[in-house]
């Protein structure tokens, strides 16, 4: 399965603004989160990008993503109808081929060689199936994430036939649906904010969205929770750590991963213990 084009959400109220902010990456340099989410993209290998983004803000996402706007087409979700809502909006630019899904709030970091989304694409095309990129997480935050309950793939740590996929689960219904055997007690394997999708994600999501009509509200997770049914579908734990600006202190989260990644880490080290220092005095 080749996959040369990604699909970003930013159309959310509550997101749109986060992927403007300005942010320093691993390097020292200045760029918006938008820019920093697009080199993730082009460094996997997409040779397009479509956001998706809220009507009337193409200027600013154009000017967010300054020299690389060139790569960009826009879609604009008429109406804040859900998350699977403003992927369908992408269906037409996407030309019925699979696609990386990256979402606008949602900054990484790697742990290894690799980018995050270079090794997602990576395993997308070898097993040449839809793949979902997935945390360990704590039950505390399952009402912030979709979660995936699945079995290890023998002889491939990390990879997971999927076959539950529930949007923000209770704990009671983690424990009873979505145990994975060899993650720590407490821990669930929630998404990453990043997918590679296959066009049979497209049509279900059609589906959903004509049931719901103007009342919207459609989620991505009820897609993916019945494309397991339909053809092949695995989630994969990747090299790396997904930060989320839409948290309360998400930005300054994602600003700490990004400089303690990059080549100021000592100078970023000494001076948070010099401010720790100050404050025992």
């Amino acid at each position: 399965m080749e996959i040369k084009q990604a699909l970003i959400t930013a159309a959310g109220p509550s997101q749109r603004r986060l992927p403007l902010q300005a942010l320093v990456d691993r390097d020292g340099v200045s760029k918006t989160a938008l820019q920093i989410l697009l080199e993730e993209a082009i460094q996997a290998g997409m040779d397009r990008i479509v956001v998706v983004v809220a009507p009337g803000d193409i200027p600013a996402f154009t000017l967010a993503a300054g020299s690389l706007s060139s790569r960009l087409s826009f879609v604009e979700q008429t109406a804040p109808l859900g998350y699977g809502h403003a992927v369908l909006s992408a269906r037409q630019a996407l030309a019925n081929e699979p696609f990386l899904l990256l979402v606008g709030d949602h900054l990484y970091v790697s742990g290894g060689a690799q980018r995050c989304a270079q090794q997602l694409a990576k395993v997308a095309q070898t097993q040449n199936c839809s793949v979902s990129a997935v945390q360990a997480t704590h039950e505390s935050k399952l009402p912030l994430y979709g979660t995936v309950g699945g079995r290890l793939l023998t002889g491939r740590p990390g990879l997971y036939e999927v076959t539950e996929v529930i949007e923000k689960p209770t704990p009671t219904e983690a424990e009873q649906r979505l145990i994975v055997p060899g993650l720590r007690a407490g821990n669930y394997l929630c998404f990453f904010g990043m997918h590679v999708l296959t066009p049979m994600v497209m049509e279900l999501l059609a589906e959903d969205v004509q049931r719901a009509g103007a009342q919207g509200g459609v989620p991505l997770t009820s897609a993916l929770a019945r494309l397991a049914q339909h053809e092949r579908y695995l989630a994969v734990e990747l090299q790396g750590r997904r930060y989320d600006m839409g948290l309360k202190y998400g930005l300054l989260s994602a600003q700490f991963a990004l400089a303690l990644d990059g080549q100021d880490r000592d100078e970023i080290l000494s001076g948070l213990v010099e401010m720790l220092a100050r404050r025992e005095i």
